[in-house]
């Protein structure tokens, strides 16, 4: 069995999903299609939610209706026959009456919930009529079935695992089954997220629910890129990775793969194939226990991080000093991703910047607390990095011009950080290029 995904990119436009039939056509396994909303539904949702939330009816009323009109739009690009395109309009109405209907009650985080939703409830009911157009034997399996979290927003794995068997075994003999990205139900039965990115994350629940061969990614570009292909005009797809390594680079940045969907794919040992739907016979980057080589594979950069640097000469080297700095950031549920420390000072680094005048002030308890926003981690990425020859000469020396604020080696066998200012961003990245890869 095989879990293909494809994102929102490849289900934007009519012929984008068009070829998307064409691609899940070409197995021969029984698959299971997970699709995102098409592209720009979900931060149009996103918009009409926000305009709720201010209490602007009016505002949202012009977005929905810009957002139905797309629709309608869309549909009449992707079928032809009559009954199709009626059944296509039905299902638009039924969604768009729903939120209608959202403006005229009381707003809640609940009804949010639902509101973010309708983009992949949407697309697969919508790629369905298709497949039935083009007479392709196929069955929905709604995502609300079966994806579940706990009251922590953990997904549980084993009970994905029995309800998504259970309603596979309601089907012998079928082939293609489609279902949404992103969506499930939480604890308490309600329709909730796997927060942005998700659909990623729903393909790879959904991989070691049913132990399926490979997980394949389908997004707009050939795979994974030893940089980043929107600031750094030369760059290469990589050929194969670790878990371990796709985990850091996409957590520091890579914008092809979410975070999250590293885990389930690497606990249940199922690769992970990141392929691009404009060039389907591209080989793109295959991710799996083995790294396939040794050294420098990738710079990704992760914006909007703060360091935060706490100043002590009385007690950073007392007993239990660190702990009750960290204890600051457990409070507010604010994860760290770099941190160094020398006799004085322990500087540290977070992405979420929501408390921290509330951290800033518990911090200053122990000491002088200084903090610089708008900052950027720039990983190095790849395995046993390390223990490359030479790769601190050939990094710092690619980056002699770069004010570099923290560096973090030997925390992992596959990752060097460096943190820089948002406005070297650019810079430093193609100098890496350069220096690492030896491309301009």
């Amino acid at each position: 069995m095989k879990v293909m995904k494809f994102g929102g990119t490849s289900v934007g436009k009519p012929q984008r999903m068009k070829e998307v039939a064409t691609l899940i056509l070409g197995n021969d396994e029984i698959i299971i299609v997970v699709l995102s909303a098409l592209s720009g539904t979900t931060n149009a949702l996103s918009e009409i939610s926000n305009s709720l939330a201010r209490g602007d009816r009016s505002a949202a009323k012009e977005q929905i209706d810009a957002l139905e009109n797309q629709y309608h739009n869309f549909i009449s690009d992707l079928l032809s026959d009559e009954k199709g395109i009626n059944k296509a309009k039905a299902v638009i109405a039924e969604h768009f009456e729903f939120l209608n209907i959202i403006l005229r009650i009381s707003f809640s985080e609940a009804l949010n919930k639902d509101l973010l939703a309708q983009g992949e409830l949407l697309s697969t009911k919508l790629f369905c009529i298709y497949l039935d157009e083009i007479m392709v034997c196929h069955v929905l399996l709604p995502a609300l079935d079966f994806m579940t979290i706990d009251a922590n927003d953990e997904p549980q794995i084993g009970t994905i695992r029995v309800k998504l068997s259970q309603l596979l075994q309601q089907y012998p003999g079928n082939k293609i089954f489609i279902t949404q990205g992103y969506i499930c139900r939480n604890a308490k039965g309600e329709v909730d997220n796997l927060k942005r990115g998700g659909s990623d994350y729903s393909a790879s629940l959904i991989a070691a629910a049913v132990n399926a061969c490979i997980c394949e990614i389908w997004t707009d570009i050939d795979g994974m890129h030893n940089n980043d292909p929107r600031v750094v005009s030369t760059t290469r797809p990589i050929d194969q990775l670790s878990f371990e390594e796709a985990a850091e680079l996409a957590y520091f940045g890579a914008k092809i793969l979410h975070p999250a969907s590293i885990w389930p794919a690497q606990i249940f040992n199922i690769p992970v194939q990141l392929l691009n739907t404009l060039q389907p016979a591209a080989k793109g980057t295959l991710v799996s226990e083995k790294a396939g080589s040794v050294g420098v594979k990738a710079v990704a950069a992760k914006d909007g991080i703060t360091a935060i640097r706490i100043k002590s000469s009385r007690m950073l080297l007392a007993y239990g000093f660190l702990r009750k700095v960290f204890e600051v950031f457990e409070k507010y549920r604010t994860s760290i991703d770099m941190i160094t420390t020398s006799e004085v000072a322990v500087s540290v680094t977070i992405d979420n910047d929501t408390h921290l005048p509330e951290i800033t002030r518990e911090l200053e308890i122990y000491g002088t607390v200084e903090t610089d926003v708008n900052q950027t981690i720039v990983s190095i990425v790849g395995n046993e990095i390390s223990e490359t020859e030479d790769i601190m000469h050939k990094l710092f020396a690619s980056v002699a011009a770069i004010p570099i604020r923290m560096v973090s080696y030997g925390g992992s066998r596959h990752n060097i950080s460096l943190l820089i200012p948002r406005k070297y961003k650019e810079e430093t990245l193609r100098c890496l290029n350069k220096g690492l890869f030896g491309l301009d």
